[in-house]
């Protein structure tokens, strides 16, 4: 599997979790009658997200970025003798 970063330059708003949550009888599955929890919008831009929440008067919270640090290393790393873990396919 490869970890690429072809998404991840956009920002994404997220409504607040409900927290009324109701357990099936049959399933045991989680239901809600709030379906917000589903929506995730995704913006270009901090601006445009910001300006979205304005319009639609929500109230908003700016999450820090993470970044993720890159190790470059080669296909040969793979099959290192100092690797930690076995290499499995």
């Amino acid at each position: 599997m490869q970890s690429g970063l072809k998404k991840t330059k956009s920002w994404i708003v997220e409504f607040q979790f409900d927290s009324t949550l109701k357990k099936d009888v049959l399933m045991g599955w989680n239901s809600s009658n709030n379906t917000n929890k589903q929506i995730k919008l995704s913006f270009p831009n901090l601006d445009d997200a910001k300006s979205w929440c304005l319009k639609n008067n929500l109230s908003y919270e700016v999450e820090d970025q993470s970044y993720k640090s890159l190790k470059p290393k080669s296909y040969s790393s793979n099959f290192s003798s100092a690797r930690r873990t076995s290499w499995t396919h």
